[in-house]
């Protein structure tokens, strides 16, 4: 058996690629940051609001544009140097961050600014978001894909651990504002090991096709793929009704388990890690199972546990299920993301990726909406509890429908 199949150590591709260590490093660095901006944006909303329909609408703005403008940034990022996109696409979310941080500093801070924002976020990330998961093959070559992006998601779950705990502690101390302080200066770190990468020079594609045409042979090779299909549908349905809990976070917090600001920290902490422990399981073990069953298990097990959340009140009970709702979420994600990158050829691996990040961040703000809109006119507790029955049923009818998914 080759020795990465033999292998138990969850950072080995960490030990075995510089380049992807430097991306790692800075990513995660970032991400603390980006979270405390997270817990921030959601409890300010709330502030600014009190209305559970608001946090959900802040939350939309980020990611409507990423759902208007992935699918043809998918296009770009095939075309262009990926590493470059990813660094010009730091620099102005840094930019961003900067000017957050000044309007709630001052107090100049409003709900449509607070929105306009979001979206302005939402806008780069259509680009940056495909352009650094299609860069991750170009670090780590595409036999050890699945477990750079398992860890990957690590570093991202041990931001979502590290920065919510920092954010209530800054929360507390020196005021709001300073979570989004944090995340601005945060951007130094993934700005400067970006810059310190060393991949070979960008060749340029050398037969131009037209936009259109080109995000048309995307689409057509994915409708030609049933397991990417399938893939895909399984993320947009939970897209649109599993990832809402986050959203809700904060209403959650506050109206049905009765915590503050630190309390709520403490709950996304927890989501982080069951989180970074799935990730960190599923670096060890992808090369030894068999990763198709294992997302049939991490899909169905996701939905059943966030069916179960629903109806907690019980704050210790309630941090207990999200760290495995945090596990089960980051690996059924975390193996559709690699299970779609193993397949796809190297010339439409940025146009399929947009068509992944259209469906798992861009479908978000229909949930979000969707989600907030409960909440709202019923409670917090059905938006949750109805979008997990959906992804149950949704998945029964997917895995029987495209059996192809759990063979790869």
């Amino acid at each position: 058996m080759p020795e990465r199949e033999q292998s138990l150590n969850p950072f080995r591709v960490l030990q075995a690629h510089r380049n992807f260590r430097l991306f790692w490093i800075g990513q995660t660095v970032s991400l603390i940051g980006t979270w405390m901006q997270q817990v921030g944006q959601g409890w300010l909303a709330l502030q600014l609001s009190n209305s559970a329909f608001v946090v959900g609408l802040v939350s939309a703005a980020g990611s409507l544009p990423i759902l208007l403008f992935s699918l043809y940034a998918g296009v770009i990022v095939d075309r262009r140097d990926k590493l470059h996109l990813v660094m010009i696409a730091q620099i102005l979310l840094s930019i961003e961050a900067v000017i957050l941080w000044w309007l709630v500093w001052s107090g100049h801070i409003t709900i449509p600014l607070l929105v306009a924002l979001a979206a302005i976020n939402g806008l780069i990330s259509a680009v940056e978001i495909p352009a650094r998961q299609s860069l991750i093959v170009d670090l780590v070559g595409r036999e050890d894909v699945v477990d750079a992006i398992a860890l990957n998601s690590g570093g991202f779950n041990l931001a979502r651990i590290v920065g919510p705990s920092i954010a209530a502690a800054v929360i507390a101390s020196v005021g709001l504002a300073w979570c989004f302080g944090i995340n601005a200066l945060s951007y130094i770190a993934v700005i400067g090991c970006l810059a310190a990468i060393d991949l070979p020079k960008f060749i340029p594609v050398e037969k131009i096709v037209a936009a259109r045409e080109g995000f048309m042979e995307g689409m057509s090779y994915i409708r030609s793929r049933r397991d990417i299909t399938g893939i895909m549908g399984v993320i947009a349905v939970y897209s649109i009704f599993g990832l809402q809990y986050l959203t809700m976070m904060p209403v959650i917090a506050r109206d049905v388990l009765h915590t503050g600001a630190g309390g709520y920290g403490f709950l996304v902490t927890l989501v982080g890690v069951g989180a970074l422990s799935g990730a960190l399981a599923l670096a060890a073990l992808s090369a030894r199972v068999r990763r198709g069953k294992m997302f049939f298990v991490s899909a169905c097990s996701f939905g059943a546990l966030l069916l179960v959340f629903s109806f907690v009140r019980v704050p210790a009970l309630a941090g207990l299920l999200l760290v495995f709702i945090g596990l089960t979420m980051m690996i059924n994600g975390a193996l559709a993301n690699g299970m779609v990158q193993s397949i796809v050829p190297d010339e439409l691996r940025g146009r399929v990726m947009a068509a992944y990040v259209f469906v798992y961040v861009g479908f978000t703000p229909i949930g979000s909406l969707i989600a907030g809109a409960v909440a709202h006119a019923l409670n917090v507790q059905w938006a949750i509890g109805g979008g997990a029955a959906a992804m149950l049923l949704y998945s029964a009818w997917a895995f029987w429908k495209f059996p192809e998914m759990k063979r790869i």
